[in-house]
């Protein structure tokens, strides 16, 4: 208790708080993207469900990972070398993780370019696959962010107690988020190709840093922000247009 007392007392623990605060919700972006992306492909009924035990999932993968930090923080412990170039745990995971974003982002890209005739089946089998297999790949990208995620946190603090409150934090602003950003998602179609196009280089970002090439996250956050602001402009044009086009009828 006296610890939890000195440490909220204490204005360097409140900066490295807020600082990891911060840092969370920008790696939750990614997560969240995803996680959108994916859910707004199932039946519009099941959505919202799918999303929430997404979200949820990400909550409880982080706070597990944080109760076996030790074992964490062995995670970047090279485990083996091909031609001097070193692999630990954390690597290999990225690696995979990068890899199934690119091919994910990829197979949905080329889907909305040349949509495969939809099999006829019955509607209870589409949507009881369907569900469980988005809950399967969500959970999958959530242990990979997570175990970045929370790697960075340790990267920036030492504190648990700090860490906890981060971690739930961003989870919070991801539930509060998800619902307005996938309606955002769904009502703009040219956002989704966006959207992907951002997995993409995420996906690109995780296996360079898996093959230990460290790529600024600031870099890929500004171009991503960049992107985004274009299009909203167009967003935004295509909006007016629309309107002028009412107003002349």
């Amino acid at each position: 208790m006296d610890y939890l007392v000195q440490l909220a007392a204490s204005p360097t623990a409140w900066v490295a708080l807020a600082t990891l605060i911060v840092m969370e919700i920008v790696l939750g972006i990614d997560n969240l993207i995803f996680i959108s992306i994916l859910t707004n492909k199932l039946p519009e009924q099941h959505r919202a469900k799918a999303r929430r035990i997404g979200i949820s999932m990400a909550l409880v993968l982080r706070l597990g990972l944080l109760s076996t930090i030790a074992f964490i923080v062995q995670l970047t412990t090279p485990v083996f070398e091909i031609l001097g170039q070193a692999f630990s745990w954390k690597d290999m995971i990225l690696i995979a993780g990068g890899l199934f974003l690119v091919w994910k982002a990829t197979t949905e890209i080329h889907q909305s370019m040349d949509p495969e005739p939809e099999e006829k089946a019955s509607s209870g089998n589409v949507v009881s696959i369907g569900f469980a297999a988005a809950i399967g790949q969500i959970l999958m990208l959530d242990l990979v962010f997570s175990i970045d995620s929370i790697i960075t946190a340790v990267g920036m603090t030492e504190h648990l107690p700090i860490m906890i409150v981060a971690v739930v934090t961003s989870v919070i602003v991801m539930l509060v988020a998800a619902e307005p950003l996938a309606k955002f998602i769904h009502d703009n179609p040219t956002v989704v190709m966006l959207a992907l196009g951002f997995l993409i280089m995420i996906g690109m970002t995780l296996i360079a840093e898996g093959f230990g090439a460290h790529v600024p996250k600031g870099y890929v956050y500004a171009a991503m922000a960049f992107s985004a602001a274009i299009e909203c402009l167009n967003i935004a044009r295509r909006n007016r247009h629309k309107r002028l086009l009412a107003a002349r009828q």
